[in-house]
C-alpha cells in the first residue's frame, strides 16, 4: 500500500475543508433526491361492464347452430387460430409470426424504445471524461517585458520564450436528481416502451387476423369455383338436351340459344372466380414474407362452420386487449411528462470536479507534485421565463386529459366490437341455416322443372329461371358462410386473441439490456447492436 503524506499543513487543512464541504453537499443531495414533484399516477377506472355480453344471451325463437363456448373454456389462450382446426392455417400463422415485415418493424420500434430507457437511466450517474493533451509554444522575443523577482529568493526571472505543457486531466460532472426530473424521465421512457410492446402485440394480432380472414376468403372462393364448375356441367347437359329436342322438332331454336347463353354466363363466372382467389393468395404471401410469384395455396373448398368461441366475461376484456393496454400506458407516460415539466420550477444543482497531472517535462509528468485538482458546485434557477414553465405544465396536463379520453373511447370501442362480433356470427349462423334450406328448395324446384320440360309441359324459360335461382341461392349461401368465418375471426380479434396484460413487460424488463437472442430473424440483413 502506498501512503502519500502531505507535509504542508496549510494545504492539508484546505483540502480537508474542501472534502468536508463536498461531504455536506453530498448529504444535502441525498436528502433532496427523495423529492419527486408532479402528480402521482393512478390507473383510470373504466365503466363497470355487465356480468355477461348482451349479444351472447340474445336468443332467436329458433336458435341457430352457433353458440359460445362453455364457461370452462372462458378464455382464448396462446395460438388462438388453432380453434379452427385447420393444419394449413396453423402453418401459415407460424410463418407469419417469423417473417411478417410489419411485425418486424414494430419489433424494432420496441427495441428502440427499450434503448431510450437505458439512455434516460444514464442521467442518474456522473459523466467522466478525459482529454490528454500535449502543447509546445514560443512567445515573441520582441515583446516588452518586465523581469519579476522570485518570491523568497531575490533572484530575477526572465520571461520564457518557449514552453511545453503535458496534461492528463480527468473531468467529472453530475447533476443530482433533486426533484425527480430524471426519475420521471426514466418512467416516461419505461411507459413508452410498454406502449411500444403493446403496439407490437396489437399489430401481431391484426396481421394474424388478416391472414385468417384471407385464408377463409380463399376457401370460400374455392367453394364458389366448385359451384360454378357443377353449374357448367349441369348447363352443358341442359344444352345437349335442348339441342336434341330441337333437332327432333319438339323444341324451338330460342330454347337452344337460351341454354347456350346460360352455359356461357356460367363459364364466364367460373373464370372470374380466379381473380379474387389470386388476389387473396398474393395478400397472404405478403403477410408471411414471401414473394407472391413463389407462393401458392392448394385448392380446398370450405365446408366447415365456425367453432364455439370462448368469449369470457366483459370484466376480462380490458386485460385481454393490447390496444387498451397501450392506451392506459400512454396515460402513465403523459403523467410522467407532467412531473418533468413541474421540475423546471425548482433549482438545479451541478457538481463538477477535475484532477490529473500537468507538467512541462515528460519525466515529471506523472509525479505527485505535478498533480492538480479543482471541485465546484453551481446552483441555477430560472428567475423569469415569461410563462414558459406554466404553459409547459398546462400543455402536458392537456395531453394527459386527451389520453384519458382516448383510453375511455378505446374501452367503449372494444366492447362495441365484441358485441358486434357476437351479433354477426350468431345472426349469420341462423341466416346460413335458412339459406341452406332455400338452396335445397331451389334444387328441388329445378329438378321438377327439368322433368316438366322434358315431357313438354313447360317451356325452357321456366328451366332457365330455376337454374338462375339455384345458382343465385348457392352464391348467396357461399357468401354467407365466408362472412360467418371472417366474422368469427373478427370476434377473436375483438377479444384480444390469446393475449392478456400479464404478458406486457414490466418497467424492470424493458430497462434490461436485450440478450443477443432477443433480435429479429434474418441476421444477414439486420444490423445487430
Amino acid at each position: 500500500m502506498t501512503i502519500f503524506r502531505i507535509k504542508n499543513t496549510g494545504r492539508a487543512t484546505a483540502l480537508r475543508e474542501d472534502v468536508h464541504g463536498l461531504f455536506l453537499v453530498a448529504i444535502l443531495v441525498g436528502l433532496l433526491s427523495s423529492c419527486v414533484v408532479g402528480p402521482k399516477y393512478h390507473p383510470p377506472s373504466a365503466q363497470a361492464p355487465t356480468a355477461v355480453y348482451k349479444e351472447s344471451t340474445t336468443q332467436f325463437n329458433d336458435n341457430g347452430p352457433w353458440t359460445v363456448a362453455q364457461p370452462s373454456d372462458a378464455k382464448l389462450r396462446g395460438k388462438w387460430w388453432e380453434i379452427f382446426n385447420d393444419p394449413e392455417l396453423n402453418t401459415l400463422e407460424e410463418q407469419l409470426d417469423i417473417n411478417n415485415q410489419n411485425i418486424k418493424q414494430y419489433f424494432e420500434n420496441y427495441m428502440e424504445a427499450r434503448a431510450i430507457v437505458r439512455e434516460a437511466r444514464s442521467q442518474y450517474f456522473p459523466t467522466l471524461a478525459t482529454a490528454p493533451s500535449y502543447g509546445r509554444s514560443r512567445t515573441s522575443g520582441t515583446l516588452s517585458t518586465t523581469p519579476v523577482a522570485k518570491s523568497g529568493t531575490g533572484a530575477v526571472s526572465t520571461p520564457q520564450l518557449q514552453s511545453t505543457i503535458l496534461s492528463l486531466p480527468l473531468e467529472a460532472s453530475w447533476e443530482p436528481d433533486l426533484w425527480g426530473k430524471v426519475r420521471n424521465t426514466v418512467r416516461e421512457a419505461q411507459y413508452a416502451a410498454q406502449v411500444s410492446a403493446a403496439d407490437l402485440e396489437n399489430e401481431r394480432l391484426t396481421e394474424q387476423a388478416s391472414l385468417a380472414e384471407y385464408f377463409f376468403e380463399i376457401r370460400g372462393q374455392d367453394m364458389l369455383q366448385r359451384i360454378y364448375n357443377d353449374t357448367v356441367v349441369a348447363d352443358q347437359k341442359a344444352l345437349e338436351l335442348t339441342q336434341g329436342l330441337y333437332e327432333s322438332g319438339i323444341d324451338n331454336e330460342i330454347s337452344v340459344v337460351e341454354a347456350q347463353t346460360t352455359l356461357q354466363s356460367a363459364q364466364a363466372g367460373a373464370t372470374n372466380v380466379a381473380v379474387a382467389r389470386a388476389q387473396y393468395e398474393h395478400a397472404i404471401a405478403v403477410l408471411v414474407g414471401k414473394v407472391a410469384s413463389d407462393f401458392s395455396i392448394p385448392v380446398k373448398p370450405m365446408t366447415s362452420a365456425p367453432p364455439p368461441i370462448p368469449v369470457g366475461v366483459p370484466s376480462q376484456l380490458l386485460e385481454r386487449r393490447p390496444d387498451v393496454a397501450a392506451a392506459e400506458r400512454t396515460m402513465a407516460e403523459a403523467n410522467a411528462e407532467i412531473g418533468i415539466a413541474y421540475a423546471a420550477y425548482y433549482p438545479s444543482l451541478s457538481l463538477t470536479a477535475e484532477g490529473g497531472f500537468q507538467s512541462s517535462a515528460i519525466s515529471q509528468w506523472l509525479s505527485w507534485p505535478s498533480r492538480f485538482w479543482s471541485v465546484g458546485a453551481t446552483l441555477s434557477e430560472t428567475v423569469f421565463d415569461a410563462g414558459l414553465r406554466r404553459a409547459t405544465v398546462q400543455q402536458y396536463v392537456a395531453t394527459y386529459n386527451a389520453d384519458l379520453a382516448n383510453y375511455r373511447q378505446t374501452v367503449l370501442t372494444a366492447f362495441q366490437q365484441v358485441e358486434d362480433g357476437l351479433a354477426e356470427v350468431r345472426i349469420l349462423s341462423k341466416e346460413v341455416e335458412q339459406e341452406q334450406a332455400a338452396v335445397n328448395s331451389a334444387q328441388t324446384y329445378l329438378k321438377l322443372e327439368e322433368a316438366r320440360y322434358e315431357t313438354g309441359i313447360d317451356p325452357y324459360v321456366d328451366v332457365l329461371i330455376a337454374q338462375t335461382t339455384v345458382l343465385a341461392d348457392q352464391q348467396t349461401l357461399n357468401g354467407l358462410q365466408v362472412e360467418e368465418m371472417t366474422y368469427a375471426v373478427a370476434l377473436v380479434e375483438a377479444l384480444g386473441g390469446g393475449w392478456d396484460s400479464s404478458q406486457l413487460p414490466s418497467p424492470a424488463q424493458v430497462t434490461q439490456k436485450p440478450a443477443k437472442t432477443d433480435t429479429t430473424i434474418q441476421p444477414d440483413t439486420t444490423i445487430q447492436p
